[in-house]
């Protein structure tokens, strides 16, 4: 098929294995791959499935240039369908009003978007719709330090990512003073901790898939095991759903199953995740495909996925602390689990991951920063200022 005649797709970044994910997906199906990223080398860029990549401004830098970028990029190769993949989906909501209707911005509205990805409004909002959330208010509020001297709470930012600054606080020590931006504090629920993505288009569900971390970078999984999702959980992200009416993109959610098998959403990302590399990808391709096709879902796979660099580092890091059974551990889920980079199709992302991932190396060893921290903080609200818009 002439490249001219294939559909265009723009994701709104690639330095990330899932971007690189479903850039292949989109690829095989007949798409015609773009890429547009702050960063000039990332993982996609070297990719066979990406046509071309574009740099654009970062939207922490100048919201109003980096979505002018997007709509220029979307308006000169005719783009059919916009999709994000990461806290930049904060900014892509806002595209949709820049485009002609005939282009699909494959993201939920920013009304959705703000009430979901908020940690307080989000639970907020499901507490009124009945659904389980640990009790959340905002930190300095009355009810909050009433809270926070009667149980074990965890505190974090209002729009954080990656784990960053999330700490435990024991019942009855002193609350913070300097909050260092909007924080707030909720009830720390004991149980296990599992992950889930849905896809949804118009509000109808097109399919779920649960996983766990295995191995964790600080707070981040970067070994994950796919398991079946109990059909509580189901009927939550249902009930959510329901209740949203019109939701369209991906729906991210982390819960805490507790003692009595009973699920509590601790916090909502309306956008893409690693749960994708265990979404097939031709199934995949056809839930984002424009037509609203009856029979399109999400097939589920199965097994172990990891990030293999990542994984790799953690289990060393175990070795030099002196945590044996640690690296013991981390470095049977690195024999036994399969890399979502490598393809021997498209080999040179994984063969030149370590070169193409320095705009994300550099800064932490520099800055003495979290690489959670330096991957996202030129996109994710939780560092946008007034003064970027």
């Amino acid at each position: 098929m002439d490249m001219t005649e294939r559909p265009s797709v723009l994701l709104t970044l690639g330095r990330f294995p899932k971007a690189l994910a479903l850039a292949r997906a989109l690829n095989a199906a007949g798409f015609n791959v773009l890429v547009a990223e702050p960063f000039r080398w990332h993982l996609c860029r070297v990719s066979r499935a990406v046509s071309q990549s574009f740099v654009v401004c970062s939207p922490n830098v100048s919201t109003e240039r980096y979505l002018s970028d997007l709509a220029n990029i979307v308006s000169e190769h005719r783009v059919n369908l916009v999709i994000p993949v990461s806290e930049e989906s904060h900014f892509v909501c806002q595209l949709k009003r820049r485009l002609p209707d005939d282009v699909e911005v494959f993201a939920p509205q920013s009304n959705h978007y703000e009430t979901l990805h908020h940690k307080l409004r989000f639970a907020e909002w499901a507490e009124q719709k009945k659904l389980t959330v640990p009790e959340t208010h905002m930190l300095g509020s009355v009810r909050g330090t009433r809270l926070a001297a009667l149980r074990d709470t965890v505190i974090k930012p209002v729009a954080g990512c990656s784990g960053i600054g999330v700490r435990v606080h024991k019942a009855g020590e002193p609350l913070p003073t300097s909050t260092g931006g909007a924080q707030l504090i909720q009830a720390l629920v004991s149980g296990r901790l599992v992950s889930t993505l849905s896809v949804v288009r118009n509000g109808q569900l097109l399919g779920s898939v649960m996983y766990q971390g295995n191995v964790f970078a600080g707070s981040v999984a970067i070994c994950f095991d796919q398991i079946t999702m109990p059909e509580s959980i189901h009927q939550w992200i249902g009930s959510l759903i329901h209740a949203l009416e019109d939701y369209h993109g991906f729906l991210a959610f982390d819960f805490i199953i507790d003692q009595d098998n009973v699920p509590w959403a601790i916090e909502c990302n309306p956008r893409l995740t690693s749960g994708i590399h265990f979404l097939d990808a031709a199934h995949l391709a056809k839930c984002l495909a424009r037509g609203d096709d009856p029979a399109a879902h999400a097939k589920i796979l199965s097994g172990r996925k990891q990030w293999f660099y990542s994984t790799l580092t953690e289990a060393y890091a175990c070795l030099f602390k002196g945590r044996v059974k640690a690296f013991v551990h981390a470095l049977g889920q690195l024999i036994t689990s399969r890399d979502v980079v490598w393809s021997w199709r498209d080999p040179l992302p994984f063969l030149l991951m370590t070169p193409l991932s320095l705009g994300i190396l550099w800064p932490a060893v520099r800055e003495g920063i979290s690489l959670g921290e330096a991957s996202q903080r030129d996109i994710a609200p939780h560092w946008h200022s007034s003064e970027a818009d």
